[in-house]
């Protein structure tokens, strides 16, 4: 493993592009991410009723998503709408051009 950041990332950033980067290697959750750009503002069931998965499986790549930045979640009455996380997804982009760049 190698032990020094990449270039132009802090120890920190790149903690944090490789837990991103990692959420994105499960197929359940790349659906999900592909679902909420076509579909913003959805709660847990509108999702899971797209996915081969039960309710808390969802919900737990739900909660992987969120941990890592994909998403947000706003509490909606008894709900929770989840919507992409516009900021962190530009960062993720733009580190992985500059990282792919160098």
């Amino acid at each position: 493993m190698i032990s020094c950041c990449s270039p132009g990332l802090s120890s920190e950033e790149e903690k944090k592009l490789q837990k991103m980067a990692h959420a994105l290697g499960n197929p359940v959750r790349f659906e999900i991410l592909k679902f909420l750009f076509t579909q913003p503002g959805c709660i847990t069931g509108d999702i899971v009723d797209i996915l081969p998965v039960s309710q808390s499986t969802t919900s737990q790549h739900l909660k992987v998503l969120k941990d890592a930045g994909w998403i947000e979640g706003e509490v909606a009455g008894t709900a929770v709408s989840y919507c992409l996380n516009q900021r962190d997804i530009s960062w993720f982009q733009e580190s992985m051009k500059d990282l792919l760049k160098d």
